[in-house]
């Protein structure tokens, strides 16, 4: 999508965040909306309302490599201010200069050892979610965290020395859970972060950021190995390799930053934001900045609901949210546009409820042509508001009378491609072609992740579909190998194969004119998970004059849009 410049907009933003008084933590045990938001399009907030903050990771994994660099800078005309705690004491500076921070490796005085109980690792959050919520059931204390995938771990603050957490595994083992193990890490060495200011160097392990505008640019990137920069005067690329930093990639970051250390023993950078502001960085690219303006307001309603539905994410890590397609997509206000601005101005403070509580507010870009229910997908209790759904304007397909959970209609369906809501979209319908050779390195690498007994396997003969959901999505693969069967369950079907974007797809076994088995083709529908909102099916229900309203009733049947109030409850 096109990203436009955000200068326009850097005098409203520092009138907006001259408001310092932000709202106050919120716990995920019970969440409750507080704060009224006051935000309108890029006008300053009303006198006495104030914006719910939040805390973004946008550079999750800063330090796991040496060559790691991040580059801070002030906007034209501002400054940086970096606070941070050395050993004798706070210290502040200043500086109108870009601030590069880099990782170097401190030795520690004796070997450490850093280890945790790994309960479950898992593709995604929600699955991860119920995952905790069952130890938890059985007076297991644990905590989520996402070092690669997500996983549960037993509370580290429980669980806290190596004998606990070692007769907590035995005490797993011989209850027969086999998952379980226990991840340890020798500590030799831990990375450290530096800058440079003038002439001196500094370093801490938290660092806060902040501005006079409250922008910031941000620029990731990685320092060139030295022994391939040649140090002779007539190299012209001496001064220019000293790093990857390409200024054109800088991203604009509204609010506050702060380093901090995370679970993994490196660091995160934290974007700290209120919400409205937030959204200003989602909604052009979650949806594209082009859309019509129902399916924008749409998007930002669910997009704001979402946000405060899921501020537990990172509790583990203390921040709330990423700035992936693991949470939602967060790029800051290079691509904000007047449309994007306009769609959030006008839904400002507006949610999707369900009973007086923040809905699940999932979306993916495409369904295929229907919607899937939360128990299609992830392990967990379904959702009355998230349901299979006929994505079309018309009733082109009876989903009662003619159950996708069926083989051969689900065939039938996908073979069918006019009439619904994606007709024409590029990934509404796709084919792709996998060896077998193939698909067996991606279930050796997706099991061993997992650490499964079947990682060793070494040769695929035969998959096949043994269940599927009432909208399509399949629920179980059986997979027969050298050494024995297994199945696949849900979404870790997309995570196994890197041929799929949806679990909505049926097998087809190829031989290419051999006798053995060549591999398969993956024939399916749409992208993502396929639950709730489909951001080009909106887009399409828009330009057929449907109101935002009107199109998060259809994807998320029986629920209200209210604002933002005390009331309102996770």
């Amino acid at each position: 999508m096109n990203a436009l410049g955000a200068g326009k907009f850097w005098q409203s933003e520092k009138k907006r965040f001259s408001m310092k008084s932000i709202c106050g933590r919120m716990y995920y045990t019970t969440l409750t909306v507080f704060c009224l938001l006051g935000l309108t399009g890029a006008s300053a907030s009303s006198k006495g309302n104030t914006d719910v903050e939040l805390k973004i990771g946008i550079v999750q994994r800063f330090g796991d490599s040496t060559k790691d660099l991040l580059q801070l800078e002030p906007t034209k005309g501002d400054k940086l201010q970096l606070s941070f705690r050395t050993s004798s004491g706070q210290q502040t500076v200043s500086t109108d200069k870009p601030v590069r921070l880099e990782i170097a490796m401190a030795k520690v005085p004796k070997t450490a050892i850093d280890e945790r109980v790994v309960l479950g690792v898992f593709r995604t959050f929600e699955t991860a979610e119920d995952n905790a919520l069952r130890w938890r059931q059985l007076g297991i204390q644990v905590e989520i965290a996402q070092p690669d995938r997500w996983q549960v771990w037993a509370s580290r603050n429980v669980y806290s020395t190596p004998l606990l957490r070692r007769l907590l595994l035995a005490s797993l083992q011989a209850s027969g859970r086999k998952t379980p193990f226990i991840d340890t890490e020798f500590i030799n060495q831990v990375p450290t972060v530096s800058w440079a200011v003038g002439d001196k160097r500094y370093n801490a392990n938290s660092l806060s950021i902040d501005s006079r505008k409250n922008l910031i640019l941000v620029n990731k990137g990685q320092k060139l190995d030295e022994k391939n920069v040649s140090s002779k005067p007539d190299n012209k690329d001496n001064k220019e390799k000293k790093d990857t930093i390409n200024p054109n990639k800088a991203r604009l970051f509204p609010g506050t930053l702060r380093v901090q250390p995370n679970a993994y023993g490196t660091y995160t950078l934290v974007n700290n934001v209120p919400l409205e502001t937030y959204l200003r960085g989602v909604v052009p690219y979650e949806i594209g900045n082009n859309a019509p303006m129902a399916a924008l307001e749409a998007q930002a309603i669910i997009a704001r609901t979402y946000a405060l539905r899921n501020i537990r994410r990172f509790a583990a890590d203390n921040y709330q949210l990423c700035a992936d397609t693991h949470c939602q997509v967060y790029f800051g206000l290079k691509g904000v546009s007047a449309s994007t601005d306009k769609a959030i101005a006008s839904t400002r403070g507006m949610v999707v409820t369900y009973k007086n509580e923040l809905v699940d507010a999932l979306y993916s870009a495409s369904t295929g042509g229907v919607t899937a229910s939360f128990s299609d997908v992830w392990n967990g209790d379904d959702r009355s508001y998230l349901r299979p759904i006929l994505d079309a304007p018309n009733n082109i397909w009876n989903l009662t009378g003619q159950s996708l959970s069926q083989e051969s209609n689900l065939q039938a369906f996908i073979n069918k491609k006019e009439g619904f809501n994606e007709t024409g979209w590029e990934l509404f319908r796709w084919r792709r072609e996998s060896r077998v050779e193939d698909i067996t390195k991606g279930l050796q690498k997706f099991l061993a992740v997992k650490k499964s007994p079947f990682a060793k396997l070494k040769e695929v003969r035969e998959m096949e579909v043994v269940e599927r959901s009432d909208s399509g999505r399949i629920l179980k693969l059986e997979i027969k190998t050298d050494i024995g069967s297994f199945n696949l369950t849900k979404d870790e079907v997309r995570s196994a194969f890197a041929a799929p974007i949806s679990t909505l797809f049926y097998l087809e076994p190829l031989n290419k004119g051999e006798s053995t088995l060549w591999g398969y083709a993956f024939v399916g529908g749409g992208m993502g998970h396929g639950v709730g909102l489909s951001q080009v099916g909106a887009q399409n229900l828009a330009k057929l004059g449907w109101s935002s309203a009107r199109i998060l009733q259809f994807y998320y049947p029986g629920t209200q849009i209210q604002a933002l109030s005390e009331k309102i409850k996770q």
